[in-house]
């Protein structure tokens, strides 16, 4: 985890790849003349602290502030250790308000997810990357200023818009559009839904979601957990996963129908991952068929 390195994306976008062994996202360094606004805290103290370790090297002013993306936890949990005021959705201070009383040890873990509260997967990641012995530098911080709809942050030449645009993964998930360079970050807005029995997308949420994003005239868009890409990369990516909703719309969560009819509308042969992202959309259809 720790050869992580800083990448440049434009002259004023720095970004910190993600790294999948204990679900770090991507952390962000955006910067103007006169601050560095970071986005996201990371989902652990040592997280936080290689990515300030770094910005710190940077010939950039110094970060002033830290915005959120949502609330989950490998996004937010680095966020005392950023020692920044911090901006987000006011959905997000309230789901991080009910995760302050909360106990961090395996038995306690253990118990959410065997009450629903918590899902395996993360369980598991917040054991991978804070060993029992660390468990105690989980600390929960509250954002420090919170928008409704939209907030903008004008950084000196360089003005970062955040949008509340909600989604499958999380409802409180916003995006960051840097206006000047027309890099969007999506956070994990573009997720399935994880937190329920089976991971799923809604196809009317999803393609509404897509609607919104198409608005943004960007030539580079970021997910917390992938790699950033070009317009054209991301939206090939994305009319496939918009063929994929509108055929679970058609055919009614159908299958084998789905399956046989994809190729066609994508233009390609179908790959492995195909038939794990058609599961989302059908196990989403038959949600709210229920």
């Amino acid at each position: 985890m720790s050869d992580q390195q800083l990448q440049h994306l434009t002259d004023s976008v720095a970004y910190l790849p993600a790294d999948h062994e204990t679900d770090r996202p991507i952390l962000a360094a955006i910067s103007g003349k006169d601050r560095t606004l970071l986005l996201d805290a990371g989902n652990s103290p040592a997280h936080a602290r290689l990515f300030l370790t770094q910005v710190a090297k940077l010939d950039r002013p110094r970060p002033e502030l830290v915005a959120i993306t949502h609330w989950h936890w490998d996004h937010v949990f680095g966020m005392k250790e950023m020692g920044l005021p911090s901006i987000a959705h006011h959905e997000t201070k309230s789901m991080l308000q009910k995760l302050l009383p909360y106990d961090w040890s395996d038995e306690a873990l253990a118990h959410r997810v065997e009450q629903g509260s918590e899902i395996p997967f993360c369980a598991d990641m917040i054991k991978k990357e804070f060993p029992p012995a660390s468990r105690g530098e989980i600390a929960i911080v509250l954002p420090t200023i919170t928008f409704a709809d939209q907030i903008e942050i004008e950084l000196g030449g360089i003005t970062c818009r955040m949008d509340h645009v909600g989604g499958d993964h999380a409802y409180d998930s916003a995006v960051l559009y840097v206006e000047q360079e027309r890099v969007l970050f999506l956070g994990d807005a573009l997720a399935p839904d994880i937190y329920t029995k089976e991971r799923n997308y809604t196809t009317a949420g999803f393609l509404a979601l897509l609607e919104r994003i198409a608005a943004y005239p960007a030539e580079w868009y970021v997910e917390s957990h992938g790699t950033p890409l070009p317009r054209a990369q991301f939206w090939q990516e994305m009319d496939e996963m918009r063929a994929v909703a509108l055929l679970t719309e058609q055919c009614h969560g159908a299958r084998e129908e789905i399956m046989e009819r994809l190729p066609e509308n994508i233009g390609r042969a179908l790959r492995e991952d195909d038939a794990q992202l058609v599961q989302y959309f059908i196990s989403g259809w038959k949600k709210n068929c229920s």
